[in-house]
């Protein structure tokens, strides 16, 4: 994908929800996508970092956006049924779920792990995907194709000392993928991979590495070729795939 040139007008006509689109990867895949013609709804808690990535996407000349504040920790299944109604009555169908919202809170081994931490990292990395999902699968049939997206992590392909709940989650969201990935291959027009960014610039990054000088990481601009080919019409007959950034 580090090649691919995709045409200005590439997802022209589809609807794209993006989850933790307020900064960081989020961030930069919903502005390149509304730049390549798709109406974007930016999701995430912090209403004014929303508002700011949609002043964004108006002055690099994109296609409106829409504004969905929602804090994954704390929502409830009818929150997320309520959104998708939300979303059918708005635009009818939805052509891309890209699941880029995460938490890490802490390292630490299993030991120590604090319970309460590990309930609210698996309820924003994997129970928020899954339900998100599930409520968004009857618009996402209504598409002539349509793409979901998983953000995965090394850490979740392969287990690593002290990545706690983070981990776990991540590994979950494989699991989620290959199941779903399966049970709408012969039925529908959706395509469901995980994407793995590797080390990038990013406030999780930091996180987890407080020492590592963050000058030697790509930034998340470089991920663009990547996000545009998974959410659009090119990665047709993609499906089932833990894919990575190379």
């Amino acid at each position: 994908m580090r090649d691919y040139h995709p045409p200005k007008d590439l997802l022209t006509g589809r609807t794209l929800l993006i989850t933790g689109a307020g900064d960081g990867l989020g961030k930069t895949a919903a502005i390149a996508c509304a730049t390549h013609g798709a109406t974007v709804i930016l999701l995430g808690r912090t209403i004014a970092k929303l508002e700011a990535v949609y002043d964004a996407i108006e002055a690099a000349g994109g296609v409106q956006p829409a504004i969905y504040p929602m804090n994954l920790e704390g929502a409830t299944p009818h929150d997320y049924s309520e959104l998708a109604e939300t979303l059918g009555k708005e635009f009818g169908s939805l052509e891309g779920l890209l699941h880029n919202a995460a938490q890490l809170r802490l390292l630490s081994r299993i030991d120590d792990y604090d319970a309460e931490t590990w309930y609210q990292v698996m309820q924003v990395n994997l129970n928020a995907p899954f339900l998100l999902t599930q409520a968004c699968l009857p618009l996402l049939r209504k598409a002539n194709d349509a793409s979901i997206v998983f953000t995965s992590d090394q850490v979740g392909r392969e287990g690593k000392a002290y990545w706690g709940a983070y981990g776990v989650s991540k590994f979950g969201l494989e699991g989620l993928m290959q199941i779903l990935a399966e049970e709408t291959r012969d039925s529908s027009n959706i395509r469901v991979n995980s994407f793995d960014p590797g080390p990038t610039r990013s406030k999780l990054r930091l996180t987890a590495y407080p020492g590592e000088d963050a000058e030697t990481l790509k930034t998340p601009d470089a991920l663009i070729p990547d996000y545009l080919w998974l959410m659009g019409p090119d990665s047709m007959g993609t499906t089932g795939q833990a894919l990575s950034y190379s």
